[in-house]
């Protein structure tokens, strides 16, 4: 039986230290999305950071601020969603669709 615990404990260890290099990769990828026509878009790493939105000049209208809000917003929601379902996708292939709990 101890075999059996020694195989799952270094099973355990290269799990754990493929997650951390899956990690680390989800930080250096992003994905993006646009809103308004693509005149608004943000830009998303897989830590779920923002890293940049950008706004072309025809969606600034002083006069109706709230569009431009709304734009952002949705920009922003699709990517961080795009994110998530990336490191969603990264992680069923390391768990094999095993859903973990508090990983992710």
């Amino acid at each position: 039986m101890s075999m059996n615990m020694s195989k799952m404990m270094k099973q355990v260890q290269k799990m754990q230290a493929d997650m951390a290099k899956m990690q680390e990769e989800l930080g250096n990828r992003t994905v993006d999305c646009t809103a308004g026509g693509g005149v608004v878009k943000a830009v998303v790493n897989g830590k779920q950071e923002l890293l940049s939105i950008e706004i072309k000049p025809e969606a600034v209208n002083p006069e109706d601020v709230e569009i431009l809000q709304d734009l952002i917003m949705a920009a922003v929601n699709g990517a961080l969603s795009q994110s998530r379902d990336m490191v969603n996708n990264e992680m069923s292939k390391l768990t094999g669709g095993l859903k973990l709990p508090g990983l992710f």
